[in-house]
Order: structure tokens, then C-alpha cells, then sequence
């Protein structure tokens, strides 16, 4: 059996990175597969996923960052890399494994669209999604992303529909109103995930919680290129790289 975890720590977009790497390893390897600290899964109110077996261990979670520390004794295999790392393809049954595992090739977007099932959202067509990162990311420089590179996004799809209306899913809605003050603004996870999901434009922060969503929807995303140093230009997680995304 391969065990993922979900950190309760880790914010959704992490935990679904975690939950369909370790489904793809199982399902590779002919092994079964579950996950650890399985009620600290954060998108049971809007999504329901199988989670395997339910491994037999208790854990505790450290105070500071909410990682889960598993009791169990099996072996743990830990990414430990910003780019793909094909150690991945060797690891043994009856392994923990744990990591970002954001790079497409730890997972298949056709697996996982029958995995992560939600209930449909119709989003018009004339409608472009802007997935805004606020929060903890407005403290550090190299991570926020700043007015230019939203109005570059805004314009790159008024060129596609000069008509195109916009609307705004963040985590935190008083910065994100400040930045857009004359878009809708939507707080709650789960028209958050599903709008992203299932609109046929978006323009997306440098969030995981965005990733798995905009590959599913096949749809136009705008997204930041070098991801996590867009300000500083530097790919340092090379892994957010997606051939499918217009990268500015």
C-alpha cells in the first residue's frame, strides 16, 4: 500500500497534489493506497474523493505548521526536490510518501479528472475567472503578484472578448476588493474550485490551489511565468511550469 497525507497545514491545492500523486503511484504499481489524517481533508464539503484504504496508525500534528507526523513505522519516501524526480518511479510498496508533487508528471490529467468529481458549475463563456492569491503572500515581495501583472492578464482577454466580464475567487476578499474594486469578489472554497474548474477562461495567481483545476478545465489560463519568483524572474520551482498555460 502507498500512504499520502494530508497536512492539515497544507491548504487544499496541496492536499489534492498529495492525494493524486499517491493514487498514480498505486495505480502504476498494481498497490493499494490511502491516506493519513484522512478528516483533515479540506474540500469534503463540496467534493468527494475516494480515499482508499484507511491506514491503521495514529499521528500527531506539529503545533507551528500543522504537518502531520505519522505513527506508522514504513518506510518514508520525501520529494525533496523542485522539479520532478524520476526516484519516484521506484518507490516500494508499503511506502509513506510526501512532497509538493506539482509537476504533471507525477500525476495524469485523465485520472485525475475522474477522481476529483464535483458538482458541475456553468460559468458563461463570456465570463473569465481571476484566481487572486492574498493572504500570507502580501507580506513577501517575491511571491505577491502586483497590479501590472493583472492588468496584462485583464487586457490579453479583452483581446479575446472585448465583452469579457470578470469576476474575482480569492482567499482573502478585503485585499483582493482593494485590487480589483470593480469586480465581484467571491469568498467560499467551493464556488472557488469549481469556477476554476469549469470556466472557459481564467487568470490565476501563483497557487496550488489553481493548478489542478485549470488542467481539468482545458480552458484558457493565464498564469505567472518563473510561478513563485515572477517579481525577482527566476524559475526556482521549475515543476510550475504547464505547457497547457499562457505563461507572461
Amino acid at each position: 500500500m502507498i500512504y499520502g497525507i494530508f497536512h492539515k497545514g497544507s491548504g487544499l491545492g496541496n492536499q489534492l497534489h498529495r492525494y493524486v500523486a499517491t493514487r498514480t503511484l498505486a495505480d502504476q504499481k498494481g498497490y493499494d493506497f490511502g491516506m493519513i489524517a484522512q478528516r483533515e481533508f479540506k474540500g469534503g464539503s463540496f467534493m468527494k474523493i475516494d480515499m482508499g484504504k484507511e491506514p491503521l496508525t495514529t499521528y500527531e500534528i506539529k503545533l507551528d505548521s500543522g504537518k502531520v507526523i505519522s505513527h506508522l513505522k514504513n518506510p518514508l519516501w520525501e520529494e525533496k526536490t523542485n522539479y520532478y524526480n524520476p526516484e519516484f518511479n521506484f518507490i516500494e510498496d508499503n511506502t509513506i510518501i510526501d512532497g509538493e508533487f506539482q509537476d504533471e508528471r507525477y500525476f495524469h490529467i485523465e485520472q485525475v479528472d475522474k477522481w476529483l468529481k464535483t458538482e458541475p458549475l456553468e460559468v458563461p463563456d463570456d465570463v473569465c475567472v481571476i484566481g487572486f492569491r492574498g493572504g500570507e503572500f502580501t507580506i513577501f515581495p517575491e511571491l505577491f503578484l502586483d497590479v501590472d501583472y493583472w492588468l496584462q492578464g485583464v487586457n490579453m482577454m479583452l483581446d479575446i472578448n472585448p465583452k469579457m466580464k470578470f469576476e474575482v475567487h480569492t482567499d482573502d476578499p478585503q485585499t483582493a476588493q482593494q485590487m480589483f474594486p470593480d469586480y465581484k469578489v467571491i469568498h467560499d472554497i467551493g464556488i472557488n474550485w469549481r469556477s476554476m474548474r469549469y470556466a472557459k477562461h481564467a487568470i490565476i495567481a501563483n497557487s496550488s490551489f489553481y493548478i489542478l483545476p485549470r488542467l481539468l478545465s482545458k480552458g484558457s489560463t493565464i498564469a505567472p511565468r518563473y510561478w513563485a519568483r515572477h517579481n525577482t524572474k527566476e524559475w526556482s520551482m521549475p515543476q510550475n511550469y504547464y505547457k497547457s498555460f499562457k505563461h507572461i
